[in-house]
């Protein structure tokens, strides 16, 4: 775990809370406004800001293959689908969960997943202010639930109120003159809890919150009801909540996946953010003592509409912190320490530089004050293994309280500030759409927010537009995901000039004067080498989709886009064809491609290699035409008439991977046949008969198996192949002989996008970027050893953060021009991070090519 550095604290803006007695939603005392002397950070003894966990994953993971399977199932509709024709409430019965007393939750006192939805069934009941809706399924298949409080509404009303939210983001020069909008327009607030599994308090907060909304009669609860909708995703991880872990059934770190949208959870969370439109949003989680309520310390994202989002984001943030000292806990009596607020208390190390979180990630839709809220006592990991259960439910009981507080404030806020926040949120949307420029911060342009500095500004240079060219299977992607993520894109129907350059028909144009041209950007440009700014980041610090995902995007400086031949489109076009004639060839330089490879090798195509090798993929026989057809249907690919009738036979090979969760997920995501293994596997007796190719990445140390496992392990790869990744399969290699060469290890928190040179047959075709974490580079190569890939010779870095450790050594400048992908006649070793969280998809052909490769034939 890293601790974070202080800054000198911030003055304290002092926030007078109209507490009322009477009223349900602010029911906790109020508390004096903490001098600014005693802020956190300047000797109250809060404990400091901790990472929560490694970013990089170490262990082997073992999800099974259908989590995967689920994952990559289409998702259903989303939920604006059902707006139009249903007003408030919508009640449904909710069919009970078998009941399971090996749910974690039970030892903390809480609420158990298969108790939610007896106890959703039951609010509904409770009158006219309560709905239920199912939003999916988790990777563990366990249903997901929204729960919508509002003032009752007519099927009118509801069609109104959709009206007017689609004017906002749509017409947002028009919403902002528009006075049905000021006077009826409903807030739209979101509560999102339990997105990590093993912090558990922010479902039962919320479901004691629904409960209190559900039966108050004061002024103040009927007011807020009559001009919000506040919707509580009651556990956004199932599994995690069940299971008592960080990550869904499929191992994932919800929290991390916004930007790649791997998980059906994410996705439904992503649905509600287009669907519903928040203007304010928290996502709960623990535990950080004191409390800890964002807004985070820099480098802050450069995309947002950053002066809007501090302004409302930290006036919402004092409030909570009002509430939250305002329960009474102490030090001394209950261990818990006052609240902290990042941007006010901490130097750096809890920033909000990439949109992988949730309330980042809302930014983007329009959500003004959005927040992290870290709930102050462990119950989790370690303590839920060794305190005692009174320790832990008294724990429990307390973080609820804390977390209520924080609920009940935030509501308050949007009761007295709902008119400034829907106004705030429709400038964000028009200032997109009218290309204008973003707003720096100052004490100037954020009153009420003292002590920002220069350190706190960070805007963006937007293009003017972005092109993505080619009708390939990577571009078809790249834009499907842009149009999920509510950007809009438009397609040429002619060949078109732009900016003195001439594009094809069928490119694709993402105009950047569009209302959510903040995400367009973070998710196209390249990033910024953030390195100098800060000395930590929490997690990573680059991710352009526009370098890593295989599509050619281009950013287009000037020029205008009237009267070019433009059409909107809400789904890319599908590329995937087949000749009609002769031996067919496919590709291998896109990972639906090597899905597609392996779907016709699981059926027993008969395939070959190419002539010419991998770099030229694979021949199907014209033979197997129908089948080819249909996986150019299924996959999106495109078979060729091939010019010969290819090489030696292919055969699907079978992968032990010890892996992370996220290489795992890539290569199921690819179609292989995948085993989990670990050194814990091995040492208990693994039957290698079944397996053609080991992927080692993480959880596998040679050193650590005892002597049986070994000598299995040994005479495995005697006769088949390695690919590893990283440190871990560096160290295999060197353990067996595999490949003569020197791994040498960069910062372990570096990480990026970074320039490469392709050399080899691995990496033909290859994007000329690839990301790393952790990176590694290889040396001292034996005369067996070729070069698959080097890093660049110089502005290695191209977007992210990469320092050389407090040796001076392990930075950048030590990695140009060295090997970043090395292999030999019995291994391939990646110092790059290929399919890291199952996001850099234009580089998961190269460890695809790999494992084909050495999961061929036995040497003998």
């Amino acid at each position: 775990m890293r601790i974070t550095g202080e800054r000198p604290a911030r003055p304290v803006l002092i926030v007078v809370l109209a507490l009322s007695a009477s009223s349900l939603l602010l029911n906790g005392p109020a508390r004096a406004a903490r001098p600014a002397a005693d802020a956190p950070g300047t000797g109250t003894g809060h404990e400091p800001v901790v990472r929560h966990e490694p970013a990089l994953d170490t262990s082997a993971a073992a999800p099974p293959a259908a989590t995967a399977r689920r994952a990559l199932a289409p998702d259903g509709p989303g939920l604006a689908a059902a707006d139009a024709s249903l007003g408030y409430p919508r009640r449904q019965v909710l069919p009970p969960e078998p009941e399971n007393p090996a749910d974690r939750s039970l030892k903390l006192g809480l609420v158990p997943y298969h108790g939610i939805a007896p106890r959703l069934n039951a609010l509904q009941a409770l009158g006219d202010r309560v709905s239920v809706e199912q939003t999916g399924r988790s990777a563990g298949g366990h249903r997901l639930y929204l729960v919508t409080v509002t003032a009752p509404e007519s099927p009118a009303s509801t069609r109104e109120q959709r009206r007017m939210r689609e004017l906002i983001e749509n017409a947002p020069a028009a919403a902002a003159k528009d006075p049905r909008i000021k006077s009826s327009y409903k807030t739209p607030v979101f509560f999102n809890s339990n997105i990590h599994g093993n912090e558990w308090e922010g479902t039962d907060a919320a479901l004691r919150l629904v409960e209190q909304l559900a039966t108050a009669g004061d002024a103040r609860t009927r007011g807020l009801l009559a001009h919000s909708r506040l919707y509580f995703n009651i556990t956004a991880n199932p599994d995690g909540r069940i299971a008592g872990t960080r990550t869904n059934a499929g191992g994932f770190d919800l929290n991390r996946d916004f930007v790649t949208a791997s998980q059906p959870e994410t996705r439904a969370m992503r649905r509600i953010e287009l669907d519903k439109q928040p203007a304010v949003m928290l996502d709960l989680h623990g535990y950080v003592n004191g409390t800890l309520i964002e807004p985070a310390t820099p480098p802050h994202g450069e995309n947002y509409e950053y002066d809007l989002f501090l302004k409302n984001t930290y006036a919402n943030a004092l409030g909570m912190e009002a509430a939250v000292d305002g329960l009474g806990h102490t030090p001394e009596r209950d261990g818990v320490e006052p609240a902290q607020i990042p941007f006010r208390d901490q130097k750096e190390g809890w920033d909000d530089w990439p949109p992988v979180f949730t309330p980042q990630y809302a930014a983007f839709h329009g959500t003004v004050a959005a927040h992290t809220v870290e709930i102050p006592l462990q119950v989790n990991n370690a303590a839920y293994d060794t305190l005692p259960t009174a320790e832990l439910r008294r724990r429990s009981a307390v973080n609820v309280a804390v977390a209520g507080a924080a609920m009940r404030a935030t509501l308050e806020f949007v009761r007295t500030r709902r008119v400034s926040l829907v106004a705030d949120q429709i400038e964000v949307f028009r200032r997109g759409a009218a290309g204008e420029a973003q707003v720096p911060v100052s004490e100037r342009t954020v009153p009420g927010v003292p002590g920002i500095g220069a350190e706190d500004v960070y805007t963006a240079d937007f293009p003017r537009a972005y092109v993505v060219t080619g009708r390939t299977i990577a571009a078809a992607r790249l834009v499907g995901h842009l149009i999920a993520n509510d950007v809009r894109v438009a397609r040429a129907s002619d060949a078109f000039r732009l900016a003195g350059r001439t594009y094809p028909r069928g490119s694709y144009v993402v105009d950047m004067h569009q209302p959510k041209r903040g995400l367009a950007n973070a998710l196209l440009a390249d990033g910024r080498d953030i390195s100098a700014d800060v000395s930590v980041m929490y997690d990573i610090s680059g991710w352009s989709l526009g370098r890593l995902w295989g599509a050619t995007v281009e950013p287009v400086r000037s020029g205008g886009l009237r009267g070019l031949p433009l059409q909107k489109v809400t789904e890319a076009a599908a590329v995937g064809r087949v000749a009609a004639h002769g031996d067919l060839r496919l590709g291998l330089d896109d990972p639906q491609e090597v899905a597609a490879l392996n779907s016709l090798l699981a059926q027993g195509v008969r395939v070959r290699w190419a002539a010419g090798g991998p770099a030229r993929g694979v021949v199907v026989p014209g033979s197997a035409r129908r089948a080819a057809a249909g996986a150019a249907r299924t996959y999106d690919v495109v078979l060729t008439e091939s010019q010969s009738a290819g090489g030696a036979v292919l055969h699907r090979p079978r992968v032990a991977a010890a892996a992370t969760a996220g290489e795992l997920f890539a290569l199921r995501e690819m179609g292989f046949e995948v085993t989990p293994v670990s050194t814990a596997r091995l040492n208990a007796g693994f039957d290698w008969s079944g397996t053609d190719v080991l992927f080692v990445s993480a959880g596998l140390d040679h050193g650590a198996l005892d002597p049986a496992a070994r000598g299995a392990l040994e005479v495995f790869l005697a006769a088949h192949g390695l690919v590893g990744r990283g440190a871990a399969g560096a160290a295999l290699s060197t353990a067996t002989g595999l490949l003569e060469a020197t791994a040498v290890e960069g910062d372990g928190d570096a990480n990026g996008v970074v320039r490469v040179r392709n050399r080899g047959p691995l990496t033909s075709g290859a994007p000329t970027t690839g990301f790393v974490y952790a990176p590694v580079w290889f040396t001292g190569l034996g005369p067996e050893v070729r070069v698959e890939q080097s890093y660049a010779g110089g502005g290695l870095l191209l977007s992210g953060h990469w320092r050389a450790p407090g040796n001076g050594t392990g930075g950048p400048a030590d990695a140009a021009g060295h090997a970043s992908v090395i292999s030999g006649p019995h291994a391939v070793l990646f110092g790059t991070e290929p399919l890291f969280r199952a996001h850099p998809k234009g580089e998961f052909p190269q460890v695809a090519r790999a494992l084909l490769i050495m999961g061929q034939s036995g040497r003998g």
